[in-house]
């Protein structure tokens, strides 16, 4: 039976052996390749960057560069028994070491032994320390003996992750290169490439998806390649999807509009189906956030009349039109709270908690609003939707609704009722009235019919009760008139349960004012703080003689709303 050799890691098969093979780091390999080709390179790199972007690969390049006999502008020739022992990982001259792996004194120190002497093989030898922040203070500090005098012949190439966990002494004495995040076009490209040359069938929308999965980093992306090609099949999006553990977009696009559209059972439903899929919860409301930041920045970007470049936006031209679909149905005030809401939902899935009650709970929030929440974000979100409202004519100020009394069945003629009008003066015109028309009046010979229709007059002026009128055929609930009055005092006494009152609607019966609230945290601040009492006093004052005053809780219709706008 034959023997079958080991396989090579596509990533391994694919690593760039010249500088000119490098993607997306043509800042770096120009400036490499101008210092070999001039022999002026440096004794000592730091090359720090996020993982997956050529630090490692650059190093080795330069190694080989440094000690080709027969390199060419810079480039190694890869031909030669140098090239070809440096890339098997054979050249006792060229050394890569993981300071992860050895992070003490003690290692620091054989290299300080090692460098006093010449290379034998090789024109220079190489020291590449990848991981580099890893090591410990004193290793450092032995470290930065040899950087501070190096010997010749001798470069050390550093390599991290992390930059901000490198002493200050030891980047004073590297030239510091910065590997950027390689774009998602590029990535794409070279997948391209790599599939055709491999005979992987990979369709555009799944090398795009694989490209931003790998956030920047093309070894992350080639092994993804490979991962997904296990098969033999066509690599197609859904099977990205299905092979990387992602929810998918469609899915995600689907329960944002569940979300604004108040579709509870669909939400349910999604967080449903990654659970029972053995999907990572915190990586589906991840998703979401990327989303909502999507929505966002086109939106943002779109109201201030600048062009989006792929830089800050790199979606296809159907990702687009979902982010154009849905950003037109959602408010900027909105994205921002949702977007709070899920940073806390990821960070809360973080600390411990239970994925899917989290997920739900969050969701269910999005869904319902910003009515419970005094955060920023959310008192902006209420904000904007009244002036959304305000702006589309759904909320207006309305006028005090002036009703006419039904008169009695027994009522006195129109010639009598206009003849206690005009003889029912008002306080401005009875002190303009001249004194022989009061005594020419008070002379009037007192008949039965008089003092009958004084009398009338008298109970028309001055009522004994006075109720808020209605009409016969109306409904029994009508508008209490004077409520804008009870806000405006109350708003003297308590401001902070004023606004309470001020979105609240309040009708009555005659013997009954009934005040509706939206929510129940309303109601109990109402009634925590006695404002029906308050009512109750201030409208006796007025001449309302309620029997009492009931707070209910109750979703407010349109024409409801316009009975509290104006106070707002």
């Amino acid at each position: 039976m034959a023997t079958q050799g080991v396989h090579q890691a596509l990533y391994r098969k694919w690593r760039p052996t010249t500088f000119s093979d490098v993607v997306g780091q043509e800042h770096i390999t120009s400036v490499l390749k101008y210092q070999v080709a001039n022999s002026k390179t440096s004794h000592a790199y730091l090359f720090c960057g996020s993982r997956g972007t050529g630090k490692t690969t650059c190093a080795k390049i330069l190694a080989k560069a440094v000690n080709c006999p027969n390199s060419k502008d810079g480039e190694p020739c890869n031909e030669c028994e140098i090239c070809r022992r440096i890339d098997s990982g054979m050249s006792m001259e060229v050394l890569e070491m993981d300071a992860a792996s050895n992070t003490g004194v003690d290692y620091i120190r054989d290299i300080r032994e090692e460098v006093v002497f010449s290379p034998s093989e090789v024109g220079t030898r190489v020291y590449i320390i990848d991981e580099v922040h890893m090591l410990t203070e004193s290793a450092f500090n032995a470290l930065l003996k040899t950087l501070e005098e190096p010997p010749q012949k001798v470069i050390f190439i550093l390599a991290t992750t992390e930059i901000q966990k490198i002493p200050a002494t030891i980047l004073s004495r590297c030239q510091r290169f910065d590997f950027r995040r390689i774009p998602a076009q590029t990535i794409s490209e070279r997948l391209a490439k790599i599939s055709k040359q491999e005979n992987i069938a990979l369709t555009e929308g799944a090398s795009r998806l694989i490209a931003k999965l790998a956030l920047g980093g093309m070894r992350d992306a080639i092994s993804m390649l490979e991962l997904c090609s296990g098969d033999g099949g066509e690599i197609s999006e859904e099977r990205v999807s299905a092979a990387t553990g992602i929810i998918g977009r469609e899915s995600i696009i689907a329960t944002v509009k569940a979300i604004l559209s108040g579709n509870y059972g669909e939400i349910f439903s999604r967080v449903s189906a990654v659970y029972s899929n053995s999907y990572d919860i915190s990586s589906f409301i991840a998703e979401i956030m990327q989303f909502y930041r999507d929505v966002a920045v086109y939106k943002t970007m779109t109201a201030a009349g600048k062009k989006i470049s792929r830089d800050i936006l790199d979606l296809s031209d159907a990702e687009l039109a979902d982010i154009i679909e849905i950003g037109g149905k959602v408010r900027h005030e909105t994205l921002i709270y949702h977007i709070k809401l899920l940073e806390e939902a990821f960070l809360s899935m973080s600390r411990g908690s239970d994925k899917r009650i989290c997920a739900e709970m969050t969701l269910m929030r999005m869904c319902s609003g910003s009515t419970w929440d005094i955060s920023p974000e959310a008192l902006a979100e209420r904000i904007s939707e009244l002036e959304s409202r305000f702006t589309e004519g759904r909320i207006f100020a309305a006028p005090k609704p002036t009703f006419t009394p039904t008169p009695e069945v027994n009522a006195a003629p129109v010639n009598e009722v206009k003849a206690t009008e005009k003889t029912a003066p008002s306080v401005k015109e009875e002190k303009s009235e001249p004194v022989s028309e009061v005594k020419t009046s008070e002379n009037v010979e007192d008949t039965p019919e008089t003092k009958t229709e004084a009398k009338e007059v008298k109970s028309e002026i001055i009522p004994e009760k006075k109720v808020a009128p209605r009409r016969q055929d109306g409904p029994a609930w009508t508008e209490f008139a004077d409520w804008i009055e009870v806000v405006t005092e109350y708003d003297k006494i308590d401001r902070s349960v004023s606004p309470f009152l001020r979105l609240a609607v309040a009708d009555t019966n005659g013997e009954t004012l009934r005040i509706t609230v939206t929510d129940g945290f309303s109601k109990m601040m109402l009634e925590n703080s006695k404002a029906d009492d308050f009512i109750m006093r201030f409208s006796a004052s007025r001449g309302y003689m309620f029997s009492k005053v009931v707070i209910e809780v109750s979703e407010m219709k349109d024409d409801q709303i316009s009975m509290f706008d104006g106070l707002l």
